[in-house]
């Protein structure tokens, strides 16, 4: 179903890539059809400048999508709005446990504009992992062949760094996956919108004054004494027009808090609006955010265009990623936040404002202050009144009710009629998993599992989740899987290896393959072979 009215074109999108990247993309864009018009360009750099400015004078493009060092050399070129591809922590996770699974000894190098706190991660994480960043192909290629020297078999990174891994021979592990595509290609939606509607001499869907939150306090569900707690701090702060800061992980329902704030709050009757900071190029985010006035620049609309900010007064104004909104862009948020006034693009008489800052990041703003990467005048404006959202791994008890609760809403949706059940096994199976996409990711795997599982099928046993969701055997609650499989003869040399219940699970998955398990698994049919030796299943 398109989401744009019948009377408005779709939104027109190319991406720009080469190598491993392209193929990715490619298995992701029939998912957007009716909702995009997309072309796959397999080309990058010089070759994609010179096709795209060849057939922009008489093709239209609202919106190109392209990744690291690609997509930087491309923003810099093209007048075009430009979304990156980018890797998320859960996606470099993923990716480090693939490329720990083939050898011991492995690296990780990103383009510059990936991935700022992987220093940070690993830290985290207690990761000795060798990383490089980049620049120029030049730079990657220096880099690649830094880590061959040093003895690492296996690199993760871009599509760039996979084809220079594999040349020099080594493995290649790409950091992005699926997902990473898919919220490239909605952010890049949300870029055309408003530029259609602009075309149409239609007020932006984004400028339109919302309705009520979807969600209420209620949603967020949990008898955990984290989530009891969490949602008595929401009643307090919302007695307060004070900002708020919300800090989790990614997942883990940062906007759903929001919403709940605002939904208990003296300002529930006013506009809530959200906007992702991270998802709207930094051309684009300033007029988004301010508005602009007629006149201000090539095409502004007539009449001049009010921003979010002017359209969350009376209510709230949700500013989520707000660590990744450029730094000329947060003076004047701190000018709005001080003197309860906006200026438009191209204005020079202010519009007073009276709205209260929800804001939200998954990463550390003050790291980021101490690094310069966010300002620290704005971030005590915005650092008043604090909720942490405890990630799922430390909520296990709530895994029940949630996943209740997120089949009820799949039904709502129409995504999913019935209500599975789960097994013992597979209850322990979830109650294990680390959860590193937090309950977005839980979310993720019941709609799939709606969408997957034989309708005749009552209950969903082990051997069926691990089929439908290998990962739930190789990321444990002792933190990502990358310890490379040991050796030594005792059945528990490695804990973050799949037990032996899984082990027999994903064979019966598989009819019994051991080539096929293996293949699930990541490892050798020799290194199976072992472990079912050790389970006692040889």
């Amino acid at each position: 179903m398109s989401d744009s009215p019948a009377n408005t074109r779709l939104p027109v999108i190319w991406t720009a890539s080469v190598s491993r990247l392209s193929q990715l993309l490619r298995e992701v864009t029939p998912e957007f059809d009716g909702r995009a018009r997309i072309e796959n360009l397999n080309l990058g750099f010089e070759d994609a400048v010179r096709h795209i400015r060849t057939r922009l004078p008489r093709e239209r493009v609202d919106v190109l999508i392209s990744a690291g060092s690609n997509g930087a050399y491309l923003r810099n070129r093209i007048s075009r709005p430009l979304v990156l591809v980018r890797a998320s922590g859960f996606d470099l996770m993923q990716a480090l446990s693939r490329a720990r699974r083939i050898a011991e000894r492995i690296g990780v190098i990103t383009h510059e504009t990936d991935l700022p706190v992987f220093a940070e991660f690993q830290r985290h994480f207690g990761l000795d992992i060798a990383q490089r960043s980049f620049t120029t192909a030049e730079e990657a290629r220096s880099a690649v062949g830094d880590l061959v020297s040093q003895g690492v078999r296996a690199i993760v990174g871009t599509g760039l760094v996979t084809e220079l891994a594999e040349q020099a021979g080594v493995a290649g592990v790409l950091m992005y996956s699926a997902d990473s595509i898919r919220q490239a290609f909605e952010s890049a939606l949300d870029v055309a919108r408003p530029l259609i509607a602009q075309e149409d001499h239609a007020p932006s869907p984004r400028a339109k004054k919302p309705g009520a939150p979807r969600h209420a306090l209620e949603d967020l569900v949990g008898a955990s004494a984290a989530m009891i707690e969490l949602r008595e701090q929401i009643r307090r702060a919302a007695m307060s027009p004070a900002t708020v800061l919300i800090q989790g992980e990614t997942g883990s329902g940062k906007e759903l808090v929001a919403q709940a704030l605002h939904g208990v709050s003296p300002r529930r009757r006013g506009a809530f609006v959200a906007i992702n900071c991270g998802a709207v190029p930094e051309s684009l985010l300033e007029g988004e955010l301010f508005g602009h006035d007629e006149g201000a620049f090539t095409g502004a609309r007539r009449g001049g265009r009010a921003g979010l900010i002017e359209t969350a007064s009376g209510g709230s104004l949700f500013l989520d990623e707000i660590g990744e909104m450029p730094l000329a862009l947060q003076t004047r948020l701190l000018r709005v936040l001080e003197e309860r006034e906006v200026l438009r693009v191209g204005a020079s008489t202010p519009i007073p404002v009276d709205l209260r800052v929800i804001a939200a990041s998954h990463v550390d703003l003050r790291a980021a202050v101490a690094n310069s990467r966010f300002r620290a005048d704005l971030f005590y404006r915005l650092d008043v009144l604090r909720l942490r959202l405890p990630p799922l791994r430390e909520r296990r008890g709530d895994l029940p009710l949630l996943i209740t609760s997120l089949q009820d809403s799949l039904r709502r949706r129409g995504l999913g009629m019935r209500e599975l059940k789960f097994s013992a096994e597979a209850i322990a199976l979830l109650a294990g998993y680390v959860w590193p996409g937090n309950v977005r990711e839980l979310r993720n795997l019941l709609e799939r599992l709606h969408a997957q599982v034989d309708p005749a099928v009552v209950e969903i046993d082990a051997a069926a989740l691990l089929r439908l969701a290998p990962e739930l055997a190789g990321l444990s609650t002792a933190g990502p899987s990358l310890s490379p499989p040991q050796d030594s003869a005792g059945p528990t040399a490695n804990p973050d290896r799949p037990t032996a219940m899984q082990l027999r699970a994903l064979l019966g998955t598989h009819g019994g393959s051991r080539s096929a398990a293996a293949n699930a698994l990541g490892i050798s049919r020799s290194t199976l072979w072992r472990w079912l030796r050790q389970a006692g299943d040889s």
